[in-house]
This record gives structure tokens, sequence and C-alpha cells, in this order.
């Protein structure tokens, strides 16, 4: 497969939050900002070491994990509400995802899976691309404005995927 020679942006971006369950609960991310972002991407997900003796460096070494993380914001239309489906209530597992299912198997986390889909195909592309983050723990920040911003930051405990 030859690479794409069409530059991806905003435009192009769809995100979505996926729980635990054996068929996740999902949501696609409403007025969504264009700003997805990670950060702390390595080859095997693991610091490394320089050992030296008397300034000369012996070796190069992996050590323990590293743990991506990022954010995303979106523009505010609703907080939380019992029925429908907000980011924040995904987030915080609370009002209509009350019933949700940690992606992450161990601990007492509640983490989510998040995806973003880059359109592809619609540019020439073989296939549409995807950037899966696994087992994310995650925290909100809000802003009022013009508009009224909310950013998910979030750790990647699990894998990273492109696809």
């Amino acid at each position: 497969m030859a690479a794409s020679t069409v530059v991806k942006n905003l435009n192009d971006g769809v995100l979505q939050l996926a729980d635990g369950t054996g068929v996740p609960v999902t949501l696609t991310v409403p007025f969504s900002t264009g700003d997805f972002s990670i950060s702390g991407l390595s080859e095997t997900q693991q610091n490394v070491s320089r050992y030296e003796t008397r300034g000369v460096l012996n070796t190069v070494r992996h050590t323990s994990r590293t743990y991506p993380s990022g954010s995303f914001s979106f523009q505010i239309a609703d907080f939380s509400d019992a029925t429908d489906q907000t980011v924040i209530d995904f987030v915080q597992k609370q009002n209509s995802f009350s019933g949700n299912t940690s992606s992450l198997t161990s601990g007492d986390v509640y983490c989510i899976d998040i995806t973003l889909s880059v359109l592809g195909l619609t540019h020439g592309d073989s296939a549409d691309h995807t950037v899966v983050l696994t087992e994310c723990d995650c925290t909100i920040d809000f802003s009022e404005g013009d508009p009224s911003v909310g950013t998910i930051s979030y750790t990647v405990n699990g894998s990273v995927t492109f696809t």
C-alpha cells in the first residue's frame, strides 16, 4: 500500500469513547474541536536509561514502562443529563452512563477506550485510519467562553494502536 499523498486535518477526524462491556457502550464526541493530541510515544513504551562510568557511556537500556498522555477538547452544549448523553457524564460514569464498565480489568479506576478515526477513503487512500487508545483514565477541565469548552486529559494505561 502506497503512503497517502493527502495531508489530513481537523475536518477528517471523529472521536469516539467506549467503555469496557462485552459490546461496548460508545459515544461519538459531539462538537469536537479537532485538537486531539497524544505525547510520550516511543518504540517500546519504556523509559531509556543510560549507564556510564566516569563520563563514558557503557550501555543504553530500556527500563520501566511509560504511559503516553494527551488531550482533546469539545464545545459544551450540555454538562450533564439524566437521560441525554454527554461527554462529561461518559467520562465521569454518571447519569445515562452510570452503568458503564471500566475498560481496565484490574484495579478500581474507571477507564475508557478512545478512538480517533481519520477519513482516508474519501481522499483516495486504501482505507480509513485509526488511533486506538485503551484503558485511559481521564480528567475534565472546563473553560467558560465564546464558546464554553471542555477539555479531556487522559493517560493511556493500555495500548496505543495505529492503523
